[in-house]
């Protein structure tokens, strides 16, 4: 049982058997001191209708599984949510998603519970992990009447946190995989950019643990104080 995490009342159209899936899906789990190697991520990747977190939505969604130290093909999320309302805008020149192809997609609460149960209790990995768990949380809150309490890892904190000496403080995805010489398939295609930021976050993990941060906790840990060093005023 998940605890009662969903808030909002009245509940959204959900019919018995979305409302019993809801009900199933498991709380997330508390970050632990266990190695790196042996925790499930999830990585996260979605294409939104535009950059407004509170006026646009959530069009698709691309997940992979890292498990046991290595990114678990075998594991992969990708779904196009229907939206019967999306209009041609500027933002499908980025993630080339035409309108027909989003009214043919999936629906919404159908998608959304296909992604929690595939989440099941994992922390998440995003680059530029604030949008992506704004986005998600409310999409899940408005469609599902849920409560996203997962844990969020930014791969785009990790990356000059880990690795200084690369001087990309503010860079993207395109820095960091230029970077280490990574091979991107497709930009703006969520499964293909959830793949890369795994590709990125092996590395990353990597480097944490030749720094003494094996653990999902210490890992968080060390970002907390990376994010308020960032955040303090120049002496």
């Amino acid at each position: 049982m998940n605890g009662f995490p969903w808030l909002r009342r009245p509940d959204p159209a959900l019919c018995p058997h979305q409302l019993q899936r809801r009900e199933r899906l498991p709380a997330a789990a508390a970050l632990n001191q266990r190695p790196l190697r042996e925790q499930r991520f999830v990585v996260l990747d979605l294409e939104t209708s535009g950059l407004n977190m509170s006026r646009d939505q959530v069009l698709s969604i691309g997940a992979v599984v890292i498990e046991d130290g290595a990114i678990d093909l075998g594991q992969q999320f990708e779904c196009t949510l229907r939206r019967a309302t999306h209009k041609l805008s500027a933002s499908v020149l980025i993630h080339g998603l035409a309108p027909s192809a989003i009214a043919a997609g999936s629906e919404p609460a159908e998608a959304l519970l296909s992604f929690m149960e595939f989440l099941g209790d994992s922390p998440l990995l995003a680059f530029h992990a604030s949008f992506d768990q704004r986005m998600l949380g409310q999409a899940l809150k408005e469609t599902l009447g849920y409560r996203l309490q997962h844990p969020f890892f930014d791969v785009a904190e990790l990356a000059p946190l880990l690795c200084p000496h690369a001087a990309i403080r503010h860079g993207g995805l395109d820095d960091w995989t230029q970077h280490f010489g990574l091979q991107v398939q497709q930009r703006h295609h969520a499964s293909a950019d959830a793949l890369v930021t795994a590709e990125l976050a092996l590395i990353l993990f990597s480097r944490a643990r030749q720094q003494g941060l094996d653990s999902p906790a210490g890992l968080a840990d060390a970002g907390a104080r990376w994010r308020r060093r960032q955040q303090a005023p120049a002496l």
